[in-house]
C-alpha cells in the first residue's frame, strides 16, 4: 500500500480436532474471507497476499501487507435538494440542519455545501472526510465476517471455559470448541475478541510431542517455523500433504519388490486433516485374508482405519500396509502391533460376509428384491430389474436394426447378446441383498461379478454385471463388454426417465439420485463407444418399460409421472455441452453442432472436428453470415417454407447461379454426408460464397409477386438445408 506502512498479519484460532473431510476448506475459506474484509476495509489491498494453514487442532492465516490504519476517504453526501434545504432568504431549513447534524457538522457547514444539477433540480452536497479505520476495529470486523462464513458442516453448541466469559455471554457455537485466539500485526498482538477469547501471541503445539507446553509466536512471518519447532505441528495443510505422500513413497521403497501404497488423494486428504506431524510405518495382516476380494479388504482398510493398501506391480493387494501416525516414538513397535490387532478383526468380517454370502446364488435373491424399496412412486428393485431387462431388450434390437449388412453370423451373436444382457440385467441388482454389499454399498456390482464367477457363470455375465454401474465417477472406464454395455445404458436410461418422470430433478448442488452423472455415463457410452443408436428412440423405449407400472398406478400417480413435463433430451444435451467444453471445445463450435440435436451422439466429435476445420476456412465469415441472415428471412416468414424450387421461375442471373451452384456442390456434399465424412460435406461448401454473395447484392428476396418471393424463399430453404446438415454454420457468425 503505497505511501503507508504495513506489516504482516496472522491470525489463528486454536480449536479442538476439526472435521478431517471439511478441514481443508476451513482453512482456505477462514484466510479468504479475512484478507477479503481487509481489503474492503482498505486495510490491505490487491498486493496483500493470504497463505492459510489448517491442522486439526488450528485455523490460520497469514496475510502480507496490512496497514495499522487504513487512508482517510473523501465522501460527498448527497443531502438534499436546495429547494428542501434553503429558504428563500438562502438560510439553512430546520431538515437541512438536522441532516447535517447526523452527519457529524453543525449549522457552520452550510457555507460549504456545493451545489449540483440532479435530474432537472439543484441538490446540496455535503463533502467530508472519513478517518480510516484502525487495525483494531477492521480485523474485529473481519475476524467476526470470517467466523460467520466458514463452510461448516454442523454447528456444535458450548459452554465457555470459567473466566473467559465476555458481558452477556454464557455459550458459544461454532464448529468445535476453540480454546485460543492469536493475532498479530508483525510482533504487536491486535486486541480482537472472538468466541469468547481474547487475542494474545501464544499458541499450543502437539498434544504429546511439543518441546513447549505453550508456544510463543515471536511475530507474524515466524509462525509456521516456530509451531513446527516447538511445537512439532506443520501447521500448512500443502506441505503436511507432501511430506506424507514423500514418507509414503519412501516406506514403500524401503520394502522392495515394485510395491506402492494406492493413490488414492481423498484418502491422502483425511489423512493429512487427521495428523500435525506425520510419521509413516508398515503394517502387516495374516496373507490368508488374501483369499477375500481385494475391493472388499481395501476398502474396510480405507473407510475403517484410513489406512494406505499397498498393491504389487501387477495392481494385487499384498498383506502389508501403511500407517500414518500422529506420534513418533524411538520404539514404535507398540504403534505397529496396536494398528495389527485393530485391522484383524475387520478383516475377518470381511472374510465371514464373503463366506456367507457365497452360499445363496444370485438367482436365489431374485425374490427378495420385491422387498426392496426402489422409491415410493416407480416401485422395488425387482420392479426396476425388469424393466432394466426390457429397455436392455430394446436397445440389443436396436443395435441389431442398425448393422448392415445383417448376416446368419450377425444374428447368432445379437441372439446371443440379448439373452446375456437378459440375464445380466435380471441378476444387477441380487448383490444390494448380499452381507458384504450391506456393509460396504460402495462394493455394490463389484461383488455381484464375483459372485457370479463363484457360481460358474460365464465371464461375460460376471464381467457385465460388475461393470453396469460404470462410469461410477468422472475419468472413470466404461464397461468392458457388449453385454456390460447395454446393461449399463439400460440402467441409466431407466434412472433418467424413471426420476424425471416423477418430477424428481436436480435442484443446484443437490442431485441425491445423481442423475447428472447417469447422464454424463449415457453420453460417454454412446459416444466413446461409437454406438450406432439414437436418442430419442432410446429414451422413448425407456419410457415404454414404465407402461406396465403406470397402469397399477392411480390417476394422480399417472399425472405426476407426465413425460411432457419435463424434457429430458436438453437435459443430457447440457451436460454433453458441459462435457464439451472440458474437453476444449469452444461455445461457438459446441453451439453451432448441438444446436440441431444429433440424434447419435457418437458423431459429434467428427462433427465438431468438421465445424473447426469449416471455421479455419477463408469463405467461412461470410457463409456463416450469410446463412444466420438466411435464417433470420426464414424464421420471419409465417408457415413453413418449403426447400423447393421452380427453375421456369427464376429470372435473375444471380438467383439462377445460386441454384445452379446448391446443385453442383450438393453432389459432393450428399457423397460426404452418407460416408460420414463431415469436414468434406462442410468444405464443399466454400464454393458458394460467391453465388450467396452475389444473390444478396443483386436479388430482392421479398419480391412483390408472391410466386417470385415463394420461389426465392423456397431457394434460400434449400440453401439453409444444404449447409445445415452437420452444424448450424449460423452460430459461427460474429
Amino acid at each position: 500500500m503505497s505511501g503507508m506502512e504495513t506489516k504482516n498479519l496472522l491470525v489463528e484460532l486454536l480449536v479442538e480436532e476439526l472435521p478431517p473431510k471439511a478441514l481443508n476448506k476451513l482453512g482456505d475459506a477462514f484466510a479468504s474471507v479475512l484478507l477479503d474484509q481487509l481489503r474492503l476495509l482498505g486495510l490491505a489491498d490487491g498486493e496483500s497476499k493470504a497463505t492459510a494453514y489448517a491442522s486439526p487442532r488450528r485455523l490460520a492465516a497469514h496475510i502480507t501487507a496490512v496497514a495499522a490504519q487504513a487512508a482517510d476517504k473523501s465522501v460527498s453526501s448527497k443531502l438534499m435538494p436546495v429547494s428542501v434545504g434553503l429558504d428563500s432568504a438562502g438560510n439553512a431549513t430546520p431538515a437541512l440542519l438536522k441532516k447535517l447534524q447526523a452527519l457529524g457538522a453543525d449549522a457552520g457547514a452550510v457555507g460549504q455545501l456545493k451545489r449540483a444539477m440532479d435530474g432537472k433540480a439543484q441538490v446540496l452536497y455535503y463533502d467530508s472526510t472519513v478517518r480510516g479505520a484502525t487495525l483494531a476495529d477492521g480485523l474485529q470486523k473481519a475476524l467476526l465476517e470470517a467466523i460467520a462464513k466458514l463452510p461448516i458442516p454442523k454447528v456444535m453448541s458450548y459452554q465457555l471455559e470459567s473466566g473467559c466469559e465476555l458481558p452477556g455471554w454464557s455459550s458459544v457455537s461454532f464448529v468445535r470448541p476453540a480454546h485460543g485466539l492469536l493475532a498479530l500485526h508483525g510482533s504487536a498482538v491486535v486486541p480482537v475478541q472472538a468466541l469468547g477469547l481474547h487475542a494474545g501471541n501464544s499458541t499450543q503445539g502437539h498434544r504429546f510431542e511439543a518441546a513447549k507446553a505453550v508456544v510463543v509466536i515471536a511475530n507474524a512471518d515466524s509462525y509456521a517455523d516456530i509451531l513446527l519447532n516447538d511445537g512439532a505441528v506443520i501447521a500448512s495443510f500443502a506441505q503436511r500433504k507432501a511430506e506424507i505422500g514423500r514418507q509414503l513413497a519412501q516406506a514403500a521403497a524401503r520394502l522392495g519388490g515394485g510395491v506402492q501404497p494406492l493413490q488414492d488423494d481423498a484418502l491422502l486428504d483425511e489423512v493429512t486433516a487427521l495428523v500435525e506431524r506425520p510419521n509413516v510405518l508398515v503394517c502387516e495382516f495374516e496373507p490368508a485374508f488374501l483369499q477375500v476380494p481385494q475391493e472388499c479388504l481395501i476398502l474396510t482398510m480405507k473407510a475403517n482405519q484410513k489406512y494406505f493398501p499397498l498393491l504389487d506391480t501387477g495392481g494385487k493387494l499384498t498383506h502389508q500396509f501403511l500407517v500414518v501416525s500422529n506420534i513418533s516414538p524411538q520404539d514404535a513397535s507398540a504403534v505397529i502391533g496396536g494398528n495389527e490387532r485393530v485391522i484383524r478383526p475387520r478383516l475377518a468380517d470381511a472374510k465371514f460376509f464373503y463366506d456367507q454370502d457365497r452360499k445363496k446364488t444370485l438367482a436365489s435373491r431374485l425374490d427378495g428384491l420385491a422387498k426392496v424399496v426402489y422409491h415410493n412412486k416407480l416401485g422395488s428393485q425387482a420392479e426396476r430389474a425388469k424393466r432394466v431387462r426390457a429397455i436392455s431388450h430394446a436397445i440389443v434390437e436396436q443395435l441389431r436394426a442398425a448393422t448392415t449388412p445383417y448376416t446368419v453370423q450377425a444374428k447368432e451373436e445379437f441372439d446371443m447378446l440379448a439373452h446375456k444382457a437378459e440375464q445380466a440385467a435380471q441378476l444387477a441388482k441380487t448383490d444390494l441383498l448380499t452381507d458384504m454389499v450391506g456393509e460396504f454399498p460402495e462394493l455394490q456390482g463389484i461383488m455381484g461379478g464375483y459372485y457370479a464367477r463363484h457360481e460358474g457363470l460365464r465371464d461375460g455375465i460376471a464381467i457385465a454385471i460388475e461393470d453396469h454401474y460404470k462410469p461410477r465417477f468422472a475419468g472413470d472406464s466404461l464397461p468392458r463388454n457388449h453385454t456390460g454395455l447395454v446393461v449399463a445404458l439400460a440402467d441409466k436410461l431407466e434412472t433418467l426417465v424413471g426420476m424425471f418422470g416423477i418430477g424428481n430433478l436436480p435442484t443446484g448442488d443437490r442431485d441425491p439420485f445423481a442423475l447428472r452423472r447417469h447422464a454424463l455415463g449415457v453420453i460417454r457410452i454412446l459416444m466413446e463407444k461409437n454406438l450406432p443408436l439414437l436418442l430419442s428412440p432410446l429414451l422413448l423405449s425407456a419410457a415404454h418399460a414404465f407402461n406396465e407400472w403406470l397402469s397399477q398406478q392411480s390417476e394422480e400417480d399417472c399425472i405426476v409421472f407426465g413425460y411432457g413435463k419435463v424434457k429430458l433430451p436438453t437435459f443430457i444435451y447440457e451436460r454433453l455441452a458441459g462435457l464439451l467444453r472440458e474437453q476444449g471445445y469452444s461455445s461457438q463450435e459446441i453451439d453451432a453442432v448441438l444446436s440441431l440435436e444429433p440424434q447419435r451422439l457418437g458423431d459429434i466429435p467428427q462433427r465438431l472436428a468438421a465445424v473447426r476445420a469449416f471455421a479455419s476456412l477463408p469463405e467461412a465469415p461470410a457463409l456463416a453470415a450469410a446463412n444466420k441472415r438466411v435464417s433470420n428471412i426464414l424464421k420471419k416468414v409465417e408457415g413453413t417454407v418449403e426447400a423447393s424450387v421452380d427453375a421456369t421461375k427464376l429470372h435473375e442471373p444471380a438467383e439462377i447461379a445460386l441454384q445452379d451452384a446448391i446443385t453442383s456442390v450438393a453432389i459432393s456434399a450428399d457423397q460426404a454426408w452418407v460416408k460420414g465424412q463431415y469436414t468434406e460435406n462442410l468444405q464443399a461448401l466454400a464454393a458458394l460464397k460467391a453465388p450467396v454473395d452475389a444473390f444478396f447484392e443483386t436479388v430482392m428476396v421479398n419480391a412483390e409477386d408472391p410466386a417470385l418471393r415463394a420461389n426465392r424463399l423456397g431457394l434460400l430453404a434449400t440453401l439453409h438445408a444444404a449447409m445445415n446438415r452437420v452444424a448450424d454454420l449460423s452460430k459461427l457468425a460474429t
